[in-house]
């Protein structure tokens, strides 16, 4: 990547999470990554591949921090703790403002919109991802407990911008704590 564009999408991340996608211009990233207009325009040819990029790039940082998580080695159970707590240190950071994907979703709502596509190809990765995780754990139904799991994570991450973090994510982590314990309660006892 080269510093010119590292320099947009770093910029246009910065801005359009604190701020709202369509709250910020094209000028405005511009200005403030001190490029010329045709240096954006080589490297995004829209606005829109310039959104689609912002969000790759936390598609990417989430999809590393739950490899890494993997690559510990760690116990099934003790990976999706890792990526829970991964969530609840986002939603306790300095400056969170929500889930990027579903702040996406809301400025984009026509689901054939690039951007639109990009936040449902994340979330259906995470979705997979987190079925797989708890299919590990021996969850006999890994899918609705990991709809489950998503849909307490929407819920912090929404709640999470709105009012003090910390118990939010103390309870997002609770909650991630009961879906563990109500599959180990589903399993005969021999199996445990």
């Amino acid at each position: 990547m080269s510093e010119a564009r590292a320099r947009l999408l770093n910029t246009a991340t910065e801005l359009f999470y604190a701020e709202g996608i369509h709250a910020v211009g094209v000028d405005r990233v511009i200005a403030v990554a001190k490029v010329t207009r045709a240096t954006l325009y080589r490297h995004f040819p829209s606005k829109d591949d310039l959104v689609v990029a912002y969000l790759t790039q936390a598609d990417e940082a989430i999809r590393a921090r739950t490899a890494a998580a993997r690559s510990q080695h760690a116990a099934p159970e003790d990976i999706v703790r890792a990526v829970g707590r991964h969530i609840a240190e986002d939603i306790q950071s300095q400056g969170f403002r929500g889930c990027a994907f579903l702040n996406a979703a809301a400025e984009y709502p026509d689901p054939a919109h690039p951007v639109h596509q990009a936040v449902l190809r994340h979330r259906q990765w995470f979705l997979a991802t987190v079925t797989e995780l708890l299919a590990a754990t021996g969850e006999a139904t890994p899918e609705p407990a990991a709809r489950h799991f998503v849909m307490l994570r929407d819920g912090a991450m929404a709640a999470g911008c709105l009012t003090d973090p910390k118990p939010i994510g103390e309870t997002f982590l609770l909650g991630i704590e009961g879906l563990l314990k109500y599959r180990d309660r589903s399993r005969p006892p021999a199996d445990r």
